[in-house]
């Protein structure tokens, strides 16, 4: 009689350990889910931000050519003396053009936080210092990335945790049956940590 209610005690904190493991099993699982997401949004929006510094690349090399290109015409006396100083004002205005395409090439590449209030020089959606930076999300995907993996640790373990729960109800032997329930509870609390650390991994760059 006391041997058939140990067991049965055992089969109950077995039975709750194995659901509190499976309870954190799928809060990892909609964590892993929701982030991978959201590293796949950071890949984008980097390719995007990598793209929009590349075309800026291009006008401010255009405009400096055209300006190089100018003022070689006024040093070799190709231009009318009565045109220089039109064509002088011309050159200016393409190099201010150059140097805010710099302007806006940094921002876009550091982001507006990083560049400061002063450099601020490229708006989105008609506001000035909204521009998250390639390198920021870059940074992003990265932790991201190793979230991931930590997320992948923490279901590891516990799924591995669930299957030595599961063999500790099934087994007979009571040697036995300790050492998978230990097992159980070493590898859950081993999944445990890794969840925390992942979801603490991910609030860094929410």
């Amino acid at each position: 009689m006391a041997e058939e209610n140990g067991k049965k005690n055992f089969e109950v904190l077995c039975g709750v350990i194995i659901a509190v493991f499976a309870a954190v099993l799928a809060f990892t699982s909609m964590g892993g889910d929701k982030y991978g997401d959201d590293e796949l949004i950071a890949h984008n929006e980097k390719t995007g931000a990598y793209l929009w510094y590349q075309s800026k690349s291009i006008k401010e090399t255009l405009v400096e050519g055209q300006s190089d290109t100018l003022q070689a015409l006024v040093d070799a006396g190709s231009i009318r003396p009565e045109q220089v100083p039109a064509i002088q004002g011309l050159i200016g205005k393409l190099k201010a053009n150059a140097v805010r395409y710099g302007k806006e090439k940094n921002e876009i590449l550091l982001g507006s936080s990083a560049v400061g209030r002063k450099n601020w020089a490229q708006d989105v959606d008609g506001k000035l210092g909204q521009v998250i930076g390639a390198k920021e999300w870059e940074n992003k995907a990265d932790v991201l990335n190793t979230t991931g993996d930590t997320f992948d640790y923490a279901t590891f373990f516990l799924q591995l945790s669930l299957v030595f729960g599961a063999i500790s109800l099934v087994v007979q032997r009571n040697g036995v049956r300790r050492v998978f329930f230990w097992g159980m509870n070493g590898l859950g609390v081993i999944g445990t940590v890794y969840c925390v650390l992942a979801f603490h991994q991910a609030m860094q760059v929410s």
